[in-house]
């Protein structure tokens, strides 16, 4: 009897997740979005950081991956810190004027033992040009210790293309 009970709720569930699911594929993504290519922020890009000391001296470059999703949302990787040390970077972002836009996100960081050693900020502006497949802009880099202690301020210049099909 309730085995026919929960298969009888069950079955309606699964249709209905299914059904969900369906519906939110057909529908386009709204918030932190645009309609047309040009000039639209969402979606991958394989970006250059160039990290300075905001006087124009180069620290160092390395590759990154950041995707910036429908709603406003950044998941972020790069290559200029060993995976191992830090978490993917998480933040959020938003369309200031025509193709430009802000964008904030912040990873965690450990040392080789994996103990917690602070936290990162990045906060910094882009451009998307016309075609839509390329961006450039500037950012600010904030390292801070466990108690919330900023330890260095460093800037950077990004570019990036779309990373895409």
């Amino acid at each position: 009897m309730k085995t026919k009970l929960v298969k009888s709720i069950i079955a309606p569930l699964l249709f209905a997740s299914a059904l969900a699911t369906l519906v939110a594929a057909e529908r386009a993504p709204t918030g932190g979005t645009e309609s047309g290519r040009g000039g639209r922020l969402q979606g991958t890009w394989e970006m250059q950081i160039t990290l300075t000391d905001c006087a124009g001296h180069v620290i160092r470059s390395f590759p990154s991956l950041i995707e910036f999703v429908a709603g406003g949302t950044i998941v972020e990787s790069n290559g200029g810190t060993p995976q191992a040390l830090k978490t993917p970077g998480e933040g959020v972002w938003r369309r200031t004027t025509d193709s430009n836009y802000a964008f904030r996100f912040k990873f965690f960081t450990f040392d080789a033992q994996n103990v917690f050693t602070g936290w990162t900020i990045i906060a910094g502006e882009t451009t998307v040009d016309a075609t839509g497949n390329a961006n450039s802009g500037t950012a600010t880099v904030e390292v801070y210790d466990t108690n919330g202690n900023l330890l260095v301020s460093l800037c950077a210049e990004t570019s990036g293309t779309r990373f895409d099909l």
